[in-house]
């Protein structure tokens, strides 16, 4: 997930360089955007991975003793 990130990350830059004006702030823009999304993305994994975990650990506490 990291290096697919970094080399999306990597080429916007590259696109960055060779753009100016109004081009590099439609980029920047679009890097914050996806920035966002990428976190508010990892948030709900997360809360969702916890949530599995917590289930699993509840079954297995359950049924084992």
């Amino acid at each position: 997930m990291h290096s697919k990130l970094r080399r999306l990350i990597a080429r916007l830059h590259s696109l960055i360089r060779q753009e100016s004006g109004q081009d590099l702030i439609e980029y920047a823009l679009l890097i914050t955007l996806i920035a966002f999304g990428a976190t508010a993305g990892i948030n709900r994994l997360a809360t969702g991975v916890k949530t599995a975990y917590s289930n699993i650990s509840t079954q297995l506490s359950t049924n084992v003793t």
